[in-house]
């Protein structure tokens, strides 16, 4: 994990985005390229514990697959991705290049577009 992947202006705006979309819901907030992350943000009552390499690893991976295997599908361009857990919810944004997955309490669908749409913005 390297403190200086993404720069503090775009990391702030990151984290900021997330809050405006989903409130006091937001639980975390990782940035990752293919090769490295970095969680930027992590509620305060959540321990620094999960195992943040295997979900990049999967994520990265994830969107290569389905990025793929969508991509001549009549439903159009890919745009983002929700897992539903027990405790909570994971959207992952991501480009070619790099993406972001927010980690939440319960969300509407609403929510779960509002925020897609405006991290998806901040990573243009």
């Amino acid at each position: 994990m390297t403190s200086d992947l993404i720069d503090p202006t775009t990391k702030e705006q990151i984290v900021r985005t997330a809050r405006s979309a989903v409130g006091d819901s937001l639980r975390s907030v990782t940035y990752f390229t293919r090769d490295d992350f970095e969680q930027i943000y992590l509620r305060d009552d959540l321990e620094k514990d999960a195992d943040l390499s295997t979900f990049i690893g999967n994520e990265w991976r994830g969107f290569r697959i389905t990025k793929d295997a969508y991509e001549s599908s009549e439903l159009g361009n890919y745009n983002y991705t929700i897992r539903v857990f027990d405790h909570g919810f994971l959207v992952r944004v991501t480009s070619d290049r790099e993406g972001v997955f927010v980690t939440t309490d319960g969300l509407s669908m609403q929510d779960f577009e509002s925020l897609a749409t405006a991290i998806s913005e901040v990573l243009r």
